[in-house]
Parts: structure tokens; sequence; C-alpha cells
């Protein structure tokens, strides 16, 4: 039914969106005689607007083209190295380099956007390391004889990222994932596996999500698990590979996004259309950039969401000592030498400071010196692993502890 009303909805708006397109293209046409008037401006920009509010944002490609990279300009090509049914292990390829540095595996969430939420990380890394990222498929283009997919799929699917590499590298994590990598981590190390990574570096991840509960944590302890499964549970339709498939579908995440902080996006497209009306190509731009990928969003598997809600947000199965994969405990005392850190941003209102930080009690066999943490100041959720604070402020320390 959840799909059913989204598909009817953007149906209805079909019309709507065909008229905004007809007017963009008039308002900006060459042989249009009313170009020059001020009018024609507010048409443009309010057909401009129509169309971005409606429409709906596929996947980004990662556009990583070239780096600097000792010294110079270092061009790089994608390649699929390992491609799973719901993920494919993709990789950086520093074209002409024969070392390319230390190898690091950049884990990205499996929650609503795209591993390329994560470019700036990647391009980032990849100035001192040899990267490769986790890009998860989105659920409703997976059939259904596939099977199901969930958490202890998840921790199984690092593990085989893990011995793909048959050397111990070093593992980045960003927000979601820092509990399934930590429960691979501990499941390798208690096998004594020899392919286990020598140091993880875990991003404002919900480790512990009694530290310093937020508004997200909040809303799925106040929820029973029956609750999720009504309401926010569907069917893929007919038109898409997975039909059948049950996923938390990716309109409804990009709802909740959105009402976290709405009053942040109405003035933010606010501004997008003034900026329009003014010609101010410069902040165009950079609004089309975020919203591009920030609207882009994708279908969980239905199993892996309600896994993650119950173990993690509701029961706190890690940090209490009673998270078990595939039949066997997680037991985080198992791991002694593999290094960590965690870094978590001071203004962050998704998963708050001291909820990643908490693995570092947790993995109290790995010795003091070779803990690490990092709050940074002013910095949300998102400022973690993008942007300017990021490059200046995080990354270093990051490097630096890779590099030890």
């Amino acid at each position: 039914m959840l799909y059913a009303i989204h598909e009817m909805q953007s149906s209805i708006a079909a019309p709507w969106r065909a008229s905004a397109r007809h007017w963009l293209e008039w308002a900006g046409s060459p042989t249009n005689p009313f170009r020059s008037w001020p009018l024609n401006d507010v048409v443009g920009a309010t057909s401009d607007l129509t169309l971005r509010l409606t429409q709906e944002y596929p996947k980004r490609p990662f556009a990583i083209d070239n780096i600097e990279f000792g010294g110079k300009t270092v061009h790089i090509a994608e390649a699929v190295v390992l491609d799973k049914s719901f993920c494919e292990l993709r990789h950086f390829v520093k074209l002409g380099v024969k070392n390319p540095g230390p190898k690091v595996l950049l884990v990205a969430p499996l929650s609503g956007h795209h591993a390329t939420l994560l470019r700036d990380t990647a391009k980032t890394l990849l100035q001192d390391f040899d990267v490769y990222i986790t890009d998860w498929k989105d659920a409703r283009e997976v059939p259904v004889s596939k099977g199901a997919f969930g958490f202890d799929d998840y921790v199984q699917y690092i593990i085989d990222f893990f011995h793909y590499f048959d050397e111990r590298i070093q593992v980045v994590s960003v927000c979601q994932p820092t509990v399934p990598v930590l429960c691979a981590v501990a499941r390798m190390a208690d096998k004594k596996d020899p392919l286990r990574p020598k140091a993880m570096i875990m991003m404002g991840g919900p480790i512990d999500t009694r530290s310093h509960p937020s508004q997200v944590n909040e809303f799925a302890k106040g929820h029973s698990l029956e609750w999720f499964k009504r309401h926010l549970i569907a069917r893929v339709p007919a038109q898409y590979a997975g039909v059948g498939r049950r996923v938390y579908p990716g309109f409804l995440q990009y709802y909740g996004f959105v009402a976290m902080n709405p009053d942040r996006h109405m003035k933010a497209h606010w501004q997008y259309f003034n900026q329009l009306v003014r010609g101010d190509d410069g902040s165009v731009e950079h609004h089309r950039k975020f919203y591009d990928e920030y609207n882009a969003v994708l279908d969980l598997p239905a199993e892996y969401y309600l896994e993650t809600v119950e173990r993690v947000f509701q029961e706190h199965h890690l940090p209490l000592g009673k998270m078990v994969i595939k039949g066997e405990p997680i037991d985080l005392a198992a791991i002694k030498d593999v290094r960590l850190m965690s870094v978590e941003g001071e203004l962050d209102d998704i998963s708050c400071p001291g909820q990643t930080s908490a693995a570092l009690a947790m993995c109290s066999i790995i010795p003091a010196s070779q803990k690490e943490m990092y709050v940074a100041p002013q910095v949300g959720h998102y400022g973690i692993f993008a942007g300017s604070k990021f490059r200046s402020m995080i990354y270093p320390k990051m490097k630096a502890f890779l590099r030890k």
C-alpha cells in the first residue's frame, strides 16, 4: 500500500512536472520576447524549484576522475572487484601507479543514502591510501530469488570483504556500519583469523545509543518493533526487479531525513529560489550538487532494517554483551591487536558524542596506547566525513593514525 500511494502521487505530479519543464524551457529560450523582464526570472525560478521538489533523484556517480598523489595528478578508474547480491566492493584504481599506498576499506552506510555520499571521504583518503568502498545495492532492484539480507548477513559480507584482500588491511566505517564492522572484527579475532584488520576507525556511529540519546534514538525506543513493521515496511511493486521483496522504502527514509530539520530545508529551498532569480550561478550549483546527492535514496532490505532497530537502537545488544551472530556470541574482549580510533562531531544530532567513543571502553583488551579518540569541535554529523572541516581538521588525525 505504501508503494502504491507513492507511485500514485508520482503519477499525479507528472502533469505539474511537464508544465514546469515547459515553462522553464520557455523562460530560458532565446526566442522568448519577455526574457529580459524581471517576471521572466521569477517564472523560471518557480518552474525550476517545482521540478526539483517533485522529481525522483537517481544514484549519482562517484565521479572521482583524478587526485593529487605523490606530488602529481593521477587519474582514477573504478573497478568492481567483488560483486555480491546486495553489495559491490568497488576499487578506486590509481592508473599508472605501482605503489598506490596502504589498503583501506571504506565501509559506507546502508541507511538510506547511496555510498556516493562518501565521495569526499574516498577522494580525500585517495591522496594517501589505496581505497576500496562498499557500494550497497538498492534492495528494490535485487530479485527475491537472491534471498533475504539481515544483520548477520551484513557482518558476513564485511568478513568476506576482508578475506578478499588476502592480507591485513585497515578499515574506516562511517555511521551505521560501525556496529556490524565491530562485530565482524570481534568474530574474526575470536577465531584467530589471520586476515582480521590491523586498524579500524569508527566515525559517528551508534555503538552505544544509551549515551546521550539523539532524536533518532528516542524515536526508536518510543515505538515497538511491531509498529515499525506495520508502518514502515512495504513490498516492492511490479515495475522493479525486486518485485515482492519486503523493504524499508527510500522515499520514507527521505521524509524522515527532512522531518528532522524541516526549517533548515525550507530555508535552503527559499534561498535557492532567490539565487535563481538573482542569477547567482555559483550558489545555485552548490545547492543542486548537495541536494542531487541528499535526495537520492535507496530501499533497505526489511530484515536488515528491523534487526538493526531491535538489536542496536532498542535492546543495545553489543554494549550489553548480548550480540549473537549466526548463533555465536560476539566477544569484544577477543580483539587484542587491532588498533582503534573513534571520531565524533561535537554537534552531531544523529549519533551524539559518546556513542561512538563507547567502543574504546568496550574493547577493553586493546592497549590504551593503541586507542585514540577525537571529537571535532563545531562539527555536525555530515561534517564528520565531508566538507572543509573534515579535510582540514579530521582527516589529518585519521591519516596520522592509519600511518602509524
